[in-house]
């Protein structure tokens, strides 16, 4: 898979710095992530465990980490960003629900961090998000065209 992105070293500094300032409140602000998600996507509900939110939540820290620690070498992880993709393909992800997690996402950002965010880290970690969507929507297709 090719992967074009647009993501600037500067970028990958306000993403990485960005998370760094979050991990400490990480609890908080994946709840705060699915509070914000199901408030605008009630829709989005059936889709979770909600009897296991919290391990939910913890799986969403550990992978957002894992990407952002390896933005340098995306490369190294599509693989595993696409196996992620092909699984939500098969839980019924669709394609516009990506676009409403990211929504949710930079939310919890910004609530995280408060006065630190700015439109720098903004455009970073939507640039960020949309490579991780791309990836994994290519993934989600090419599993639903093989299975058709």
């Amino acid at each position: 898979m090719n992967i074009e992105t647009n993501l600037t070293s500067v970028q990958i500094t306000l993403v990485k710095q960005s998370w760094a300032k979050v991990l400490p409140i990480a609890d908080i602000a994946s709840g705060l992530f699915y509070d914000r998600l199901f408030e605008l996507h009630p829709e989005l509900r059936p889709m979770f465990n909600l009897n296991n939110l919290s391990s939910q939540r913890k799986k969403l820290v550990k992978a957002i980490s894992m990407v952002v620690m390896s933005l340098e070498r995306i490369e190294t992880l599509i693989p595993t960003i696409s196996d992620l993709g092909k699984r939500h393909q098969a839980w019924g992800v669709e394609e516009q629900h990506y676009e409403q997690v990211g929504e949710a996402l930079l939310w919890t950002l910004e609530t995280g961090l408060g006065e630190d965010w700015n439109e720098a880290i903004k455009a970073a970690w939507s640039n960020a998000y949309l490579l991780l969507a791309g990836v994994m929507i290519e993934a989600a297709r090419q599993a639903a065209s093989n299975a058709a």
